[in-house]
């Protein structure tokens, strides 16, 4: 009788010592699938759109603690932001006076970052003036031509096609990707972010970093004022052979060194070799001066 007892336990799934492995794994697995599912109703995405009318140069804000902004151009009188929010943890504030148009996001009291994030989509006119700000990013805008100022910490920035605007960027360790600005007034900074600008062309085009990696990859342009300045990171540009600039490089502690084929320049400063250069190209329409403290300086030529 004994013997058919245990028999019986065991077609349960019982022994006497308790409930097999199997049906504890079983178990577990039934209350992670209900975790997780429960998980997934807490931060169930919900998204809005908002629209506006506004006239030239409507000055447009977007800010937020987490979460993604992207910019593109829309109609000239009209302004389109479609918010994601990650849960109902969060809610968005939306308010227009005349021209302005400012957009926050505000994290009601318990929320985290992940349940606290808002992505932020908007179609805008093309000669809006833009204040963007994340912490955690990224942040994005491209095909625009007005003044655009993009903040964040760890945001990645990508700024693409802005033709006779301004771009003004910082960030204390993002990533800053510059794309086909052209003829336009550029100020860059950052703490630790790499900087990387490609075909930037503009009246003054500045770049600041405290240990961040700066490249150029473009011309220079013409008539204009280029200004680049690293603390510990290194500095490179890659320019075409008919490139026409004033080039002056520096580095206290670093090596500088070009292939560029430069003319002789009179300078204050003579040129050091292994820390320092001084030359033309061209008919010299721009001015670059790279400097560094302790990071090293290339000149290259495409």
């Amino acid at each position: 009788m004994a013997v058919l007892k245990r028999a019986g336990l065991r077609r349960a799934g019982i022994t006497q010592a308790g409930i097999q492995p199997t049906t504890i794994q079983q178990a577990a697995v039934v209350t992670l699938v209900l975790a997780t599912c429960l998980s997934s109703a807490a931060f169930a995405e919900t998204k809005k759109e908002y629209r506006f009318t506004v006239g030239p140069h409507a000055n447009i804000s977007v800010d937020t603690q987490a979460g993604a902004i992207s910019v593109k151009p829309g109609s000239g009188t009209e302004v389109v932001v479609t918010a994601t929010m990650k849960s109902d943890n969060v809610e968005v504030d939306q308010q227009q006076n005349g021209n302005r148009i400012d957009i926050a996001s505000h994290i009601l009291q318990g929320a985290g970052r992940q349940s606290g994030q808002v992505d932020y989509e908007l179609l805008v006119p093309p000669d809006a003036i833009l204040y963007l700000h994340s912490s955690t990013g990224p942040l994005s805008a491209e095909h625009l031509q007005g003044y655009l100022t993009l903040e964040g910490a760890d945001a990645v920035v990508n700024v693409r096609n802005v033709e006779n605007g301004t771009v003004h960027v910082q960030t204390m360790r993002g990533v800053i990707n510059l794309t086909d600005v052209l003829n336009g007034r550029v100020d860059i900074g950052s703490i630790s972010g790499d900087v990387h600008l490609k075909s930037v062309t503009g009246p003054l085009v500045q770049v600041n970093t405290g240990s961040g990696k700066i490249f150029y990859d473009g011309d220079f342009g013409s008539g204009g004022d280029y200004k680049f300045a690293t603390h510990g990171g290194n500095i490179e540009a890659l320019v075409p052979a008919d490139v026409s600039a004033d080039f002056r490089a520096h580095s206290v502690l670093g090596r500088v060194k070009h292939d560029v084929p430069l003319k002789p320049k009179h300078s204050r400063f003579p040129a050091e070799t292994g820390s320092s250069f001084v030359g033309t190209t061209g008919q010299a329409t721009s001015e670059v001066v790279l400097r560094s403290f302790s990071g090293k300086i290339r000149l290259k030529q495409r």
